[in-house]
């Protein structure tokens, strides 16, 4: 199959050419029949086989054979996706699909002004990619008008609801036209999400390119057990020991990415971070230094799991387990992109036990453990089972009791009645009876 047997018009075409896109992946071409058509669609799959291509060329193709012309502050598109970095990115692959086509395209999310966004809204677009809470603050402001919406797209659904979007999803839901196509891709799907797809689209095509919840095949995976007190310790050791290029590490907190990275600078490792409390001009600034070669390390809370799109990245290190398993997923999901080979490393304390039998069960999978010699762990990590659980360790044997002797045993003397001497008694007359 080729992107010509699949219908696209000619400057789709092109542009697939000059990116060097040989044949559809499995995804694209069973997505891009579908919605072509102008099913509702619901698909699952990894990320890295291409599924931004499987839903925006198709979506570009009939927004630009439709010559209706778009209202001021209307959409005619509506992408949601859950974080900034991710908006960034389809927003950019929007634009190198659509780049030989007289479309519009506007990216909307929160931490940066809302003014310039407003400013841009008011001609019109034809696809507008936004995070929810965001899309909600211009719909409230009027900003936004979303009775021309023909095609509403949910990128990554299971990670907004875990991000508590759940009210602005509703509230898009209730404000959009009912007769519309509506489209679900996530590489991963959680029963929350079947259960709102079931109320959102109708008689949809279903997509499942991978099992659940399953990483790449072409990621190797492995556990180094460490103490927690010691892990900026042993990732150093890894990092000049292996001779590691640029590496990817995700850590739990804010304040955890910071220390590292300024632990990084200190030894002369040049580093940056992504996390929530930078400003988004910042994240964009370390995400492309990062891409440019400038930085060798880039350090992130989960905030970066989905959307950070990079070329050629050969290793993933979680300094930390994520607190939910489905990150892993998409944490590791970094390298190994495109068919390349990567390479996935977690450092696990004891505390993290329970957090790696979550993942293993999720994954299906037995991660596969490796001591580093002068680093092996005093609190030792438990060992888990095939299916994820936590083997427990044996217990002592019991020691065989004694057995309690019949009635009450004697008090003890107290310490005057062992010195009170027994009393004598003296020979006497015998008592007279009266």
């Amino acid at each position: 199959m080729t992107f010509v047997s699949l219908g696209l018009i000619e400057p789709l075409l092109q542009v697939t050419e000059q990116l060097g896109y040989k044949k559809p992946t499995p995804v694209q071409s069973q997505a891009i029949p579908a919605i072509l058509a102008g099913r509702d669609l619901m698909a699952s799959a990894q990320t890295g086989t291409g599924k931004t291509a499987g839903f925006a060329l198709p979506l570009l193709h009939r927004l630009a054979i439709d010559t209706r012309p778009v209202a001021s502050n209307a959409v005619r598109a509506l992408v949601l996706v859950p974080t900034r970095e991710l908006a960034e990115q389809v927003y950019e692959s929007f634009r190198t699909y659509g780049q030989h086509l007289p479309l519009r395209y506007l990216v909307a999310y929160g931490g940066v002004s809302i003014n310039p966004q407003m400013m841009k809204l008011r001609k019109g677009v034809d696809v507008l990619i936004a995070t929810p809470g965001r899309l909600i603050d211009l719909y409230g402001q009027n900003a936004v008008k979303f009775n021309q919406v023909q095609t509403l797209v949910l990128d990554e659904a299971d990670r907004m609801l875990d991000l508590g979007f759940s009210r602005e999803l509703n509230a898009v839901f209730a404000a959009v036209p009912r007769r519309r196509q509506t489209l679900l891709f996530s590489a991963t799907f959680s029963d929350a999400i079947r259960a709102m797809a079931g109320e959102l689209l109708v008689n949809p095509v279903s997509i499942d390119i991978s099992p659940r919840n399953t990483t790449a095949k072409r990621v190797t995976q492995s556990v180094i057990p460490v103490d927690k007190k010691r892990k900026v310790a042993l990732f150093c050791r890894l990092l000049k020991d292996r001779r590691w290029g640029q590496v990817l590490v995700f850590v739990k907190t804010r304040k955890g990415v910071d220390q590292l990275v300024e632990t990084l600078l200190a030894k002369g490792v040049t580093a940056d971070s992504i996390h929530g409390d930078k400003a988004q001009p910042a994240r964009l600034r370390a995400l492309e230094r990062f891409k440019a070669g400038e930085v060798q390390i880039l350090v992130a809370t989960d905030v970066a799991a989905r959307g950070l799109d990079i070329d050629d990245l050969p290793l993933v290190v979680n300094f930390d387990l994520p607190i939910v398993a489905e990150d892993y997923v998409h944490r590791i999901g970094r390298t190994g992109r495109a068919g390349a080979a990567g390479e996935a490393i977690s450092l696990v304390c004891a505390d993290e036990v329970q957090l790696l039998a979550a993942i293993e069960t999720l994954t299906r999978q037995t991660l596969e453990r490796f001591e580093e010699p002068d680093f092996e762990p005093e609190h030792r990590v438990p060992m888990t089972g095939p299916s994820g659980q936590i083997l427990k360790k044996p217990k002592k044997p019991k020691q065989a009791k004694l057995a309690k002797p019949i009635g009450k045993p004697p008090k003890a003397p107290t310490p005057v009645q062992q010195r009170r001497k027994p009393a004598i008694k003296k020979p006497g007359r015998t008592p007279r009876s009266s």
